[in-house]
């Protein structure tokens, strides 16, 4: 009798494993991510710079051991990313060309991962905003950088970093999102 019941068994085993071959395992999904409205605020400090920036976002001074006076973070807790806001005061035009070629050698650094790093040139003559916008494409760590100045005295840096281990594809449409808000910062952005 138990032979009999092993051997059923077994050919149940194997006819339920034959079937017709046209098995597909499910395509791999991602979160499904909802983004906020769009609504801004004024960032109003004693730094000597204000701008526009989103009101799900968080504007914290930046504690760091490094940190200086008037360096913030600008936080998107719904999305885990930073923006490194960094400002300096300088006085003569070697101290501007140095600020600028690091900026320019940060942004590079992500050559090593990055698939494509874009230039665009930032000038606001009437408000006195110039710069350049770093858009970083591929797996990197920080996809947007940017620097602002007035060329005389005043120069403040940006960098956006998500929290996540980089992957271009599911992080992209965020960082998208986030590129709209850093636009809009960069076009309301004044020196006091």
């Amino acid at each position: 009798m138990r032979i009999y019941l092993y051997i059923l068994l077994f050919s149940l085993g194997l006819i339920s494993c034959s079937g017709n071959g046209n098995y597909s395992p499910k395509p791999r999904g991602y979160f499904r991510i909802e983004f906020p409205e769009k609504s801004y605020r004024q960032f109003q400090s004693d730094a000597p710079f204000t701008f526009e920036y989103p009101l799900y976002a968080a504007m914290y001074p930046d504690s760091s051991k490094e940190s200086r006076k008037n360096w913030y973070n600008l936080t998107f807790p719904d999305f885990n990313a930073r923006l490194h806001i960094s400002y300096y005061n300088f006085s003569n035009q070697k101290e501007l060309e140095q600020l600028t070629e690091d900026s320019r050698k940060l942004a590079f650094k992500h050559t090593i991962k990055a698939t494509g790093i874009d230039e665009a040139i930032i000038r606001n003559q009437k408000k006195k905003v110039y710069g350049i916008y770093y858009t970083i494409e591929g797996n990197t760590a920080s996809v947007l950088q940017f620097y602002l100045t007035d060329s005389t005295k005043h120069y403040l840096r940006g960098a956006l970093y998500f929290n996540e281990k980089p992957k271009f594809d599911s992080v992209q449409p965020v960082a998208h999102f986030i590129k709209q808000d850093l636009d809009k910062m960069i076009t309301t952005f004044k020196w006091k």
